[in-house]
């Protein structure tokens, strides 16, 4: 069981709007809540259901979790605290007050972090899998490998490295955000003077080092300069050295006044390189003269400082998991090609004008909606592409196939959003190519993200134009493609492809749509949810079966999860499936007592969102109303973002995903996780006949997938059962 998310009542004035302190006991804190999250993907970690690898691997991602939102969300809190911003959370908390609860919890989850570290590596050195600190690595080399180590150091690193001193003339110098630096009080050989210098890591360098022989062992490159300080320094002698590292405030916030988006963002991520220090992490046991100096230079007296014995920059971890030892990790996957296409002999549209399709990534590969758009591209018979790009990733087949488009002469339009946090610089990039080359390049609208994964061909078939389009739950990114969760739905059916048309048109020239089926934010999509809700909410008071079943990766939205509450109190029985984020409070008598809160964290990442209500009948039933969307239940969702929520009218794509992915999610009990009323998350007890999602979808068939081996075409349905 995880520790509890905060709970709070406050004692506040009368002319607040928590001053009764209610909020605190109907939601939970947003920020914890996410804390929570990370401590669960901390827990698998530990998982010895896991190979060893892959369990390192979480710990790294917990790391880099943990690096960004520190850099994002405790940045944008301090903020706030700076300003005076009298701005509370959902649960009544103000910045100060959240700001308090989460360094608490987060130097308890840093601190765990180091135990697992501790706990790993000493699993990894009984598989010959050695990490060699600063004072290993004398005893564990052999042969010739000590000048192999030192000729490594001074030829590969050595020439890299700028020490600098510190003194008077010598200010302390710009630590890079994620810097990691050590620090050396020496003393001068020649007349005993002290001096102190600085080392710092250049970012580009890899942080490991491997020796050569066998058994594998790697050395961190900061335990080498350590190691080889007297090269660095000859002629003096190390009193004491110390590694640290900065996290510093990576938001990027738009200012009215800014007019060209472009140039703006492009200074923008310059800044952030610069922004205040939020986090100073210090090698524990440094001499105590070093902590006070960066300290002083770094911490201001406002960044949080940590300490830890555990390895610094724990997403750099990464490197240790290519090792070459598939024993130690996931059994590889190969993703299948869906056979409804490869019965039209790999044609897309053709495939996809015979019936909608849904594609269920990972397990069904994200290579065929590259492959729909390197057709388009090459197909003569298409006149225009339209295409959202949210994040595209550093090696982007998607725009290799729109430049292609462009340069055979079809009009292609890209809507390039320069806000996705932390791909703002490589959306620049894209975007310049793909202007080079002819594309339309739109940037969407300046005060909200355009995050909704679409995109649209039209075709010339028979002296006529056919729209055919692509809606996704995720983003059009290769790599993630490979592990997350998600759903990708191809239709030709022309409502559809006039609605995905007036998207574009509203995002690219401001025209009101008029939309027939898809609904989209901020313009309707928190009205449409409402009332399916309240539609629930009747069904329940009027006697009726009423459920709800959703999945997403955050529940935040105060006004959602009040008309969440009210169906409860209705009778509507409500299961959510919340990854991370969810300050809905569930299982409490009067408020949500038939509301059950689960999370599933695994081999891959659950990213895709689906929306399911009973309509009348128990779920799962043929007349349930099902949509995929781009959208959590977050304000910024509704509010400062373009979304979309596709209803699925197709009765197989509808029963595909109700009776096998929300199912599958339902009854899983291997990767669940249960929150409780009080906060804290418990992991469900596999029982006698555990069910694991990921492992089921990776080797049954899914979905489009199947073709005509779907019997009759009935979808296999998975029983509710097994649910607990």
């Amino acid at each position: 069981m995880t520790r509890p998310a905060h709970i709070a009542r406050l004692d506040q004035d009368d002319d607040d709007p928590f001053a009764d302190g209610e909020s605190g006991e109907r939601y939970f804190n947003r920020e914890l809540s996410w804390l929570a999250f990370n401590r669960r993907v901390l827990e698998e970690a530990c998982n010895p259901a896991h190979p060893l690898l892959e369990r390192v691997r979480f710990l790294s991602i917990s790391g880099s979790n943990l690096d960004e939102f520190f850099m994002v969300r405790v940045a944008g809190l301090k903020g706030q605290q700076s300003q005076d911003v009298d701005r509370r959370s959902v649960d009544g908390l103000t910045s100060t007050q959240q700001l308090a609860a989460i360094v608490a919890e987060a130097d308890d989850l840093v601190q765990s972090q180091r135990n697992v570290w501790r706990d790993l590596r000493a699993q990894l050195d009984e598989t010959d899998i050695h990490i060699l600190g600063s004072r290993t690595i004398d005893q564990a080399l052999q042969g010739d490998e000590p000048a192999w180590l030192e000729r490594h150091f001074r030829e590969q690193i050595f020439p890299i490295l700028t020490p600098q001193a510190l003194d008077p003339a010598h200010p302390f110098p710009f630590m890079p955000n994620k810097g990691l630096a050590v620090m050396f009080d020496l003393v001068r050989v020649s007349d005993n003077e002290p001096i102190r210098e600085l080392v710092m890591l250049p970012a580009a360098m890899p942080r490991f080092v491997r020796l050569p022989n066998a058994p594998a062992r790697y050395v961190a490159v900061e335990s080498l300069v350590k190691r080889f300080s007297s090269l660095i320094f000859p002629g003096y002698v190390v009193n004491g050295a110390a590694e640290f590292r900065v996290l510093r405030d990576s938001d990027i916030e738009i200012e009215e006044e800014a007019e060209d988006l472009v140039r703006y963002f492009a200074n923008a991520i310059k800044r952030r390189r610069r922004g205040r220090v939020i986090r100073l992490e210090l090698e524990s046991g440094m001499p105590e003269a070093l902590g006070a100096v960066l300290r002083d230079e770094l911490a201001g007296g406002d960044a949080f400082v940590t300490e830890s014995g555990a390895f610094l920059g724990l997403d750099n971890l990464e490197a240790i998991i290519d090792e070459n030892r598939p024993d130690l990790k996931f059994v590889s996957f190969a993703p299948r090609f869906p056979e409804r296409i490869r019965e039209f002999g790999g044609d897309c549209f053709a495939a996809i004008k015979a019936k909608d399709i849904v594609v269920h990534h990972p397990y069904e590969t994200f290579e065929v909606v590259i492959e729909f758009l390197k057709q388009a591209a090459a197909d003569p018979d298409v006149v225009a592409i339209k295409q959202t790009l949210y994040r595209a990733g550093k090696q982007s087949a998607v725009i290799n196939a729109l430049i292609a488009a462009a340069e055979s002469g079809k009009s292609v339009t890209a809507v390039v959003e320069l806000k996705a946090r932390f791909d703002e610089e490589q959306n620049l990039l894209w975007a310049s190519a793909l202007e080079r080359a002819g594309v339309q390049v739109v940037y969407g609208f300046f005060d909200w993200k355009t995050h909704a994964k679409v995109s649209m061909v039209v075709r010339r078939e028979g002296g006529e134009y056919k729209t055919y389009c692509h809606f996704g739950t995720g983003n059009y990114h290769p790599v993630t493609a490979r592990i997350y969760t998600d759903l990708s739905f191809f239709t030709a059916d022309p409502d559809l492809g006039r609605d995905a048309a007036q998207i574009f048109n509203y995002v690219t020239g401001y025209v009101e749509p008029t939309l027939k089926y898809v609904g989209i934010s901020p313009r309707d999509m928190r009205k449409r949810l409402t009332a399916l809700i309240d539609a629930e909410t009747a069904n329940a008071k009027d006697g009726k079966p009423a459920a709800i079943w959703a999945k997403m990766n955050s529940v935040v939205d105060p006004a959602i999860i009040e008309k969440l509450y009210e169906a409860s109190n209705a009778g509507v029985e409500i299961d959510l499936i919340i990854r991370g984020i969810c300050c809905l409070r569930p299982g409490v008598p009067g408020m949500s007592e038939n509301i059950r809160v689960k999370s599933i964290v695994g081999r891959f990442l659950e990213h895709s969102r689906i929306w399911c209500f009973g309509n009348g009948r128990v779920l799962p039933n043929d007349g349930a109303h099902i949509f995929i969307s781009s959208a959590d239940w977050m304000p910024r969702n509704f509010d400062r973002r373009v979304e979309y929520m596709l209803p699925i009218l197709n009765p197989t794509v509808h029963d595909q995903i109700l009776d096998q992915v929300m199912v599958a999610n339902l009854i899983d009990t291997e990767q669940s996780w249960a929150l409780n009323a009080d906060g804290s998350y418990s992991r469900l007890d596999p029982g006698e006949r555990p069910f694991n999602l990921h492992r089921y979808f990776m080797t049954n068939p899914s979905l489009s997938g199947r073709g005509a081996a779907l019997e009759g075409g009935a979808v296999p349905k998975l029983s509710l059962a097994r649910r607990r």
